[in-house]
C-alpha cells in the first residue's frame, strides 16, 4: 500500500528505483500513469549515442495493436512528436504541434481511434553523451481538465523524464553508473530540498544561507552531475541515490 504522505513524484521515483529489467519498467510506467491519471505514457530513445543499432528502444502503455501498427508503418517518419528531439528542454503540449499536412491529421485520427489520447505533452531529453529521448503523456480528459492536469504535473514530469532516460540507458547496458564528481554536503542538501518542492528562497531560510549562495550550490551540483538542467540534476542525483526520492 502506498504511503499517502509521500508526494506522487516521490512515489514514482521510488517505483522506478526498484526496476531491474524492462518488464518491471512496463509495470512501473503503468503505475505512474495511473497515479497521475494520464491515459498513457511512452518513453522513446531517439539517439542512443553511438549505438544506433538498438533503435528504436521504447517503453509504453499504449495498446499493443497501436504500437505494432506504428512500427510496421514506420510512423516515425510522419509523427511530429519525433521532431521535438531537436527542440529545447521544456514540455511541449501537442496542441502546439504542426498538424497542417493531410498525413499528419490522418495520423492523429488513426491514433485517436486506438485510444492513444486526444491530448498530450512531451519532454525532450538530451544526455551528456549526445543521446536523446522523448517522454510523453496523453489524456482523454476535456481540454480544460487536461490543461489543469498538465500544468500541475509539469514539474514532476520533467524530473521523471530524466530519471527514465538514465534508467533505460542503464537497463540496456548503454550507461554505467559513476563518473560524476562528489557533491558537497551543502550541494546535496540544497538539491534534496529543491527536489522536495522548496524554492531557493525557502531553502535559504531553512538552511540559514543567502539565496545567492543557495543558487550557487545548485549550479555547482548541476555542473558536477553533468546535467543540462536542474531537473536533470535532480533526476540523476535520485538515480544515483545521492538524494532520496
Amino acid at each position: 500500500m502506498e504511503d499517502r504522505r509521500q508526494s506522487p513524484l516521490s512515489l514514482s521515483l521510488a517505483t522506478l528505483q526498484s526496476v531491474d529489467d524492462k518488464t518491471d519498467l512496463n509495470v512501473a510506467m503503468a503505475d505512474i500513469r495511473d497515479r497521475y491519471d494520464f491515459a498513457h505514457l511512452v518513453f522513446l530513445l531517439i539517439r542512443p549515442s553511438n549505438h544506433s543499432n538498438i533503435y528504436p528502444l521504447y517503453c509504453t502503455t499504449y495498446p499493443q495493436e497501436w504500437t505494432s501498427l506504428y512500427l510496421r508503418k514506420n510512423y516515425f517518419e510522419i509523427d511530429p512528436v519525433i521532431d521535438l528531439n531537436q527542440t529545447g528542454f521544456l514540455p511541449v503540449d501537442w496542441s502546439d504541434l504542426d498538424r497542417r499536412s493531410v498525413r499528419t491529421r490522418a495520423f492523429f485520427r488513426e491514433a485517436n481511434a486506438f485510444g492513444v489520447g486526444r491530448h498530450g505533452m512531451t519532454v525532450p531529453v538530451r544526455g551528456p553523451r549526445g543521446e536523446r529521448s522523448l517522454f510523453s503523456a496523453t489524456s482523454n480528459l476535456p481540454r480544460s481538465q487536461w490543461r489543469k492536469l498538465s500544468g500541475s504535473s509539469s514539474h514532476d514530469f520533467q524530473i521523471l523524464s530524466y530519471y527514465l532516460h538514465e534508467k533505460v540507458l542503464c537497463l540496456s547496458g548503454l550507461r554505467k553508473n559513476g563518473g560524476y564528481r562528489k557533491l558537497s554536503r551543502r550541494e546535496q542538501e540544497c538539491l534534496q530540498l529543491l527536489a522536495s518542492g522548496m524554492v531557493p528562497k525557502r531553502i535559504a531560510s531553512t538552511l540559514r544561507l543567502s539565496e545567492s549562495v543557495v543558487r550557487l550550490y545548485l549550479r555547482l551540483a548541476k555542473r558536477k552531475l553533468n546535467a543540462a538542467t536542474i531537473y536533470q540534476a535532480i533526476a540523476r542525483a535520485s538515480f544515483l541515490e545521492i538524494i532520496q526520492p
